[in-house]
């Protein structure tokens, strides 16, 4: 049965011409039942697009339309064959490429994704990394991407959240402080390159945000997860709290949305060529973690204890590179 015909709004109609272009341009030749197939139209809709694909065009420096101005359709294979073939086209000479690194790039990130629990045998992921080599402007470099320590901890996390079942494991906070935590899990996050576990904590005995990389000797008990239909789950990945450390710091305006998460209001201060805000943390030593990340583009300015933690942190690292010996040529 033919799809049923239905009237375009004309941005809508826009999109659909957008697609058509290019995907005729590739096919070269071209029925008007397969392509009415492909997009799932009805073959008048591809024959009228094809009509009016005729009339497109840019105009010259003249400001109006020649000749070679326009697309131009093999009218006898159209109107005898019904078939499609763009002999001139215009404006989209050139599709654009990506570099072979940019390439490179992207199918590093989708061999990581590929590598994740939940995209085993992904034939999607596969596919779009095959396009992106055959695209490319030159042949890709070849990119073995490491498995972090993290994803061995976060196929355990899977399959205690699918189990509905309890983790027992080790944790190490960012104070160094560790201990035995029992927990049921919720939800995985993730924040810049971090996974996070948000879980309510037996220990805790409330809702908790647990660092994967931190946590270790994970086991997935045979204790069923409790009813948590009452239990307010935060959207966030942090949230405040009254024991949270205010510290005011100068950023640059470009790098104000990184610090979107951890903002105490919305309001700044233009000082120089940097803004002034105050940023609400749960200790100072997250504070050292999340300068390091945006190197140059914070300063803190206060209080006294939150300078003098970056700038020691800063300093024993400093101390780490003159104390590295260099062998001598």
């Amino acid at each position: 049965m033919s799809p049923r015909r239905q009237a375009l709004r004309a941005p809508d109609k826009l999109v659909f011409l957008l697609s058509l272009v290019p995907y005729l341009i590739e096919q070269q030749v071209v029925g008007v039942d397969e392509a009415a197939v492909h997009f799932g139209v009805p073959e008048e809709q591809i024959r009228e697009a094809v009509r009016l694909i005729a009339m497109s065009g840019l105009p010259g420096d003249t400001g109006t339309y020649q000749s070679n101005d326009l697309f131009d359709i093999d009218w006898d294979a159209f109107e005898e064959g019904d078939e499609i073939v763009i002999v001139h086209h215009v404006a989209i000479d050139e599709a654009p490429r990506l570099a072979a690194r940019e390439a490179a790039a992207l199918i590093a990130g989708l061999q990581y994704l590929a590598a994740l629990p939940e995209n085993a045998d992904s034939s999607a992921l596969a596919s779009l990394m095959a396009k992106l080599r055959a695209g490319a402007s030159a042949m890709p470099s070849g990119l073995a991407v490491a498995e972090p320590a993290a994803d061995a901890s976060l196929a355990r996390i899977r399959e205690a959240i699918t189990g509905g079942r309890q983790l027992e494991f080790d944790y190490l906070n960012a104070l160094g402080q560790g201990g035995r935590r029992r927990a049921d899990p919720l939800r995985i996050l993730s924040q810049d390159a971090d996974w996070y576990l948000q879980a309510y904590c037996h220990t805790r005995e409330d809702v908790r945000n647990f660092r994967v990389d931190r946590m270790s000797a994970l086991v997935v008990t045979d204790e069923p997860v409790v009813d948590h239909a009452g239990l307010e789950v935060p959207e966030t990945l942090f949230q405040g709290s009254s024991s949270d450390l205010d510290v005011v710091v100068d950023v640059a305006a470009e790098a104000l949305p990184l610090l979107a998460d951890y903002l105490a209001d919305s309001s700044s201060q233009q000082v120089g060529d940097r803004l002034r805000v105050t940023l609400r943390l749960a200790h100072v030593h997250g504070l050292k973690r999340l300068v390091a990340g945006l190197p140059g583009l914070v300063t803190v300015i206060a209080p006294a204890d939150a300078r003098s933690a970056v700038a020691e942190w800063a300093s024993a690292g400093l101390r780490g590179y003159e104390e590295s010996s260099v062998p001598e040529a």
